[in-house]
């Protein structure tokens, strides 16, 4: 995983549908017009109902997901969210956009014995926008 240190890897992209959006809302509480409402959203400067910024960020585990050549360390058991160094949400999520996920390896830490700590640049590009919607710094924690 050293040796990987400062490779990108890149998700297959991920269509981000009303029903996501909804779904967070319903999940979250965050019900504001921007998100659920189309007609009313059409009149922002949005043109239409665009994703929640925590939903952006929660989409790492599926967007890693669906990254074909993604190192994974042997022997892993299991992985936990740590925490996030700084995240920026630059550019909205409309919803029907596609997203995929960059991935660049920072650092990679043992802590302990079969504890290791990683920390990934987690960019989330929208597919024909010249800006990202999302970047992020993350630390995982790896259990083996």
């Amino acid at each position: 995983m050293k040796a990987r240190i400062g490779t990108e890897t890149l998700s297959d992209w991920v269509e981000v549908t009303q029903g996501m959006i909804d779904k967070f809302a319903d999940a979250t509480g965050d019900h504001q017009f921007i998100h659920v409402d189309p007609v009313a959203a059409a009149q922002t400067p949005f043109g239409g109902t665009v994703a929640h910024g925590f939903l952006t960020l929660s989409l790492m585990p599926l967007l890693s997901s669906k990254v074909s050549d993604a190192p994974r360390l042997e022997g892993a058991k299991m992985g936990v969210n740590y925490g996030g160094n700084k995240v920026r949400f630059l550019t909205p999520v409309r919803s029907g956009s596609k997203v995929r996920g960059r991935f660049k390896l920072l650092s990679f830490d043992e802590k302990k014995p079969g504890q290791f700590q990683q920390s990934n640049e987690f960019t989330v590009e929208i597919e024909g926008a010249p800006k990202p919607a999302m970047i992020a710094e993350w630390i995982s924690q790896i259990f083996v």
